[in-house]
């Protein structure tokens, strides 16, 4: 079974920016769409940005249109997430997991890294 590992999250004031990594062991990772999705305290699993296979197609949540960019290198086998702007409402444990286009949901909702905490103080 692929194994994502999440990272780069931390605590960081509103305004700010972060870069969160997640490195897949898959061999085939460049033969799947990504996407990054947030759990909110208290609250349910959201989907936050996608990218393509190949990279040349993303799609983003309208909460953080413009302030994330979700990038790839598939020679590395990880996937990317830029925050910046970021504001209290960002708070929440970041996963990544591979997506259906079209619908951004995970190809499989059983399987979770451990994700990674991001926090944003006012």
């Amino acid at each position: 079974q692929v194994q994502l590992v999440e990272s780069g999250g931390g605590l960081v004031q509103a305004g700010g920016s972060l870069r969160l990594s997640c490195a897949a062991s898959r061999r085939t990772f460049s033969s799947y769409n990504m996407g990054w999705f947030r759990q909110p305290p208290g609250k349910e699993r959201e989907f936050v940005a996608a990218i393509s296979w190949s990279g040349v197609s993303t799609y983003y949540a309208n909460s953080v249109k413009g302030r994330f960019t979700i990038s790839r290198d598939n020679a590395k086998n990880t996937v990317y997430l830029q925050l910046t702007s970021l504001k209290p409402e960002d708070t929440a444990v970041y996963y990544c997991n591979a997506v259906i286009w079209g619908t951004f949901r995970p190809s499989d909702s059983d399987y979770w890294g451990q994700g990674t905490q991001v926090t944003v103080s006012s």
